[in-house]
């Protein structure tokens, strides 16, 4: 029996032996392949890598407030003139809403501070540029460009200083606004026999006569920064171009008895209007004026590119004039776009800041934006009947700056005036605005 079994032994044996041997020829394939596997694994993802930055190359991240309207739609013209000259980079929109860029400067802010620069960003000409992000060393300086384009040749001589610092130019100007200007409702005047104002006692009057005849809030405003928009207005119309002036300079007082007097007028001119001014965005208070149940509307031009977006005609669904008592003088801002030091994707934001500069852009841009190109050689026969008024206006007008837009007052200086203001609102103390007017000029303005 065990002869019969011993051939049975051995195949089985025979068997084991070779599965041993196999086992053992495999391990190390299996071994060879897994290190091959990861050996791949990190060439892919380096590969990967390689690719995501030769995208990102380019792309570029512009940041603006322009989400709405006008703005937004102005905001897009351009786009569209970018994409026709750089069809191989992609544009990243970054804005973020809040009426005047106070929100979005909040973020800006944040990003800056942890390093995150967008490739540009939009700012204004004047201290909120010079004084804020010059002052930080965060921009690069953009004369390059200048030369290279010929702008100098046809931007306003009014405004390179105001982006300019010890010979170094620091941005790109898309426009030009004005921030003086009263918008009203033809129909709303015509009906109750009220002339358009042209100084605050006539304002002051119609406002009256308007409230007589059942209007309750005949000037609509809106959040808090449109406050401080019609705060500087009536100071403009109070004050006079000089005085107004020579409170930005250092050479004001504004603990005068003639600011006492501007800030009784705007106190009277608050008497006016909607109690839900906080809760509405400027687009809120202008469309009350076309709508009917307002009568008056202080705001910066942008407000016609809104009204046009929404469907209003000119003269007919609104009328415009400075606004009272500052007739003769252009308060202004200027939007413009900046190269932060090491910009992400530097050559895609000069590529975007050319753009900006082009007179292609700007009369893609301001028509619809309802703002004059920074540009002298504009094609106006791309601007409607209130823009080229604007364009007179600033050609002829004594030309002044604004606080609300950052001209005259770097962010700072601003954001003590509009903690003052915010108290104002709230408590209506004249005497305490002026003294916090006047400690703010000396802690963070031109009073140190």
């Amino acid at each position: 029996m065990s002869r019969k079994l011993t051939p049975f032994i051995l195949l089985l044996l025979l068997a084991m032996l070779l599965a041993a041997c196999g086992g053992t020829t495999d391990e190390p394939e299996t071994t060879d392949t897994t290190d091959t596997a990861v050996d791949t694994t990190d060439t892919e993802e380096a590969m990967d890598e390689e690719m995501t930055e030769e995208e990102m190359a380019q792309m570029v991240e512009v940041f603006s407030w322009w989400t709405g309207g006008g703005e937004a739609a102005g905001l897009e013209a351009m786009i569209g003139v970018f994409a026709e000259k750089y069809p191989d980079i992609e544009f990243q929109n970054a804005a973020v809403a809040g009426g005047a860029g106070t929100n979005a400067r909040a973020v800006l802010a944040t990003r800056l501070q942890a390093g995150d620069a967008p490739d540009s960003w939009q700012g204004h000409a004047g201290q909120e540029l010079i004084g804020t992000y010059v002052a930080a060393d965060q921009l690069e300086p953009v004369n390059f460009l200048f030369e290279e384009n010929g702008w100098l040749d046809v931007m306003p001589e009014t405004l390179i200083p105001l982006i300019s610092q010890d010979g170094n130019i620091y941005s790109v100007p898309v426009n030009i606004h004005r921030a003086n200007v009263l918008w009203y409702n033809p129909t709303v005047l015509s009906e109750n026999g009220v002339d358009v104002p042209t100084s605050l006692a006539e304002w002051f009057t119609a406002m009256d006569a308007l409230q007589a005849a059942g209007m309750d809030a005949p000037l609509a405003m809106g959040e808090q920064w449109t406050a401080m928009h019609l705060f500087e207005t009536v100071a403009l119309a109070s004050l006079g171009p000089d005085a107004y002036e020579a409170l930005w300079d250092g050479s004001g007082d504004w603990g005068s008895a003639e600011v006492t007097a501007a800030l009784n007028d705007f106190a009277k001119v608050l008497t006016y209007v909607n109690s839900d001014a906080s809760a509405l965005t400027w687009q809120d208070a202008s469309q009350l004026v076309v709508n009917g149940d307002a009568a008056f509307n202080v705001m910066g031009d942008w407000a016609e590119g809104y009204f046009r977006e929404i469907g209003f005609e000119p003269n007919t669904g609104y009328g415009w004039a400075p606004v009272p008592g500052t007739n003769g003088n252009f308060q202004f801002l200027s939007d413009s776009f900046v190269l932060p030091k090491g910009a992400p994707h530097r050559d895609a934001a000069i590529a975007w800041l050319t753009v900006a500069g082009s007179i292609e852009g700007q009369d893609a841009f301001n028509p619809v934006k309802g703002s004059i190109p920074a540009r002298s050689d504009a094609d106006r026969g791309l601007y409607g009947e209130y823009l080229l008024s604007a364009m007179d206006d600033w050609a002829s007008d004594r030309v002044v700056g604004s606080l609300t837009h950052g001209v005259v007052a770097n962010d700072a200086f601003k954001s003590e005036i509009d903690t003052a203001l915010g108290l104002f609102l709230a408590d209506g103390n004249i005497e305490g605005l002026q003294s916090a007017l006047v400690a703010a000029c000396s802690t963070s303005g031109p009073c140190q």
